[in-house]
């Protein structure tokens, strides 16, 4: 039996104020998520855009079109990925959404992502994938257990495109390291905005060695 290395897998978290946070987590290199419903600011960090759609489906607001155009106009060009807007839980009307959007993302991004989730396969997602010039990749959303369940399948497909893979609400080690298995680029979550002392657990998931078997 043969096996190899798992490569490690970058970490974001929603954007915070609070410096003590924000000094553990430069120090471990991990990246913000900016959310197009909150604060607009990168606190000199790496970053990443949010179209806000999961907090206003949270919320049980309507989703805000112009504000996330707005944090695309003023934050979108150093941004290392925006997800495109998507619909929670909408299925193939979500991905409908997502494409209109795509011709005006792609001029103002280097990477925008499609936000995937339950009802949508990647037979509906693969002829909008694109590498390069302009770089759509995948980002894994809907329910937790159709995450959990479908989270190496779309990672095998994101590597047999050349997609950029990332997996959103992930907050436990178990998970981290079934997304680095899976090749998924990055994750993002919220247990090391609510409970600091958690990064340290966290990031050995993401980076310490970690070994699968080849096929």
């Amino acid at each position: 039996m043969m096996f190899g290395t798992v490569p490690s897998v970058l970490g974001y978290v929603s954007r915070t104020g609070t410096r003590s946070t924000l000094e553990i987590l430069r120090a471990a290199g991990w990246n913000l998520l900016v959310s197009a419903a909150g604060v607009w600011r990168t606190e000199g960090f790496p970053y990443a855009i949010d179209n806000g759609a999961w907090t206003a489906h949270t919320t049980g607001t309507p989703w805000d079109a112009g504000r996330f155009n707005g944090l695309v106009d003023k934050l979108g060009a150093n941004a290392e990925w925006v997800v495109a807007p998507d619909i929670v839980a909408g299925g193939n009307a979500s991905l409908k959404l997502t494409e209109s959007w795509l011709p005006r993302l792609t001029t103002r991004a280097r990477r925008v992502l499609i936000a995937v989730q339950d009802g949508i396969s990647p037979a509906d997602v693969a002829p909008l994938i694109s590498p390069a010039p302009h770089a759509i990749g995948l980002f894994l959303g809907g329910s937790t257990e159709w995450k959990l369940r479908e989270l190496a399948t779309w990672g095998r497909h994101a590597t047999e495109w050349g997609a950029y893979y990332h997996v959103g609400r992930v907050n436990t080690s178990q998970r981290i390291r079934a997304c680095r298995q899976s090749r998924a680029h990055s994750f993002d979550g919220t247990s090391v905005i609510r409970f600091p002392v958690n990064l340290p657990r966290l990031h050995r998931a993401a980076t310490e060695p970690l070994s699968c078997r080849l096929r």
